[in-house]
């Protein structure tokens, strides 16, 4: 008898075409659900799928009735906030050293 061991969750980002194809099946689009907030075109929504835009990310979650952090484990920390994005994520994670004995964080 062949045992297979289950499946663990994935802790990759969903592949676009898996987000697209999720809104789908819930009866959206990238265009519908743009319109729905108030945004004149789907532009924004289809960057969230490729780079953080956490407002967005939100509503393409808030339509699949998950958290964002489900699609998107690479974003956010395990407690579910937002990980640190473009200068600040270079600054929280920049090793310090200390010069003249004062703390120095080098970027």
């Amino acid at each position: 008898m062949n045992k297979t061991p289950a499946k663990k969750a994935s802790r990759e980002d969903w592949h676009p075409a898996d987000i697209k194809a999720a809104l789908h099946k819930a009866g959206w689009t990238l265009k519908n659900l743009a319109l729905a907030y108030g945004l004149k075109d789907s532009t924004s929504m289809s960057a969230a799928l490729v780079r953080s835009l956490p407002a967005n990310e939100k509503r393409i979650a808030d339509a699949l009735g998950l958290h964002p952090m489900e699609i998107w484990p690479s974003r956010y920390n395990e407690d579910g906030s937002l990980k640190p994005r473009g200068i600040r994520a270079l600054q929280c994670n920049a090793p310090s050293r200390p010069v003249n004995g004062n703390l120095i964080l080098t970027i």
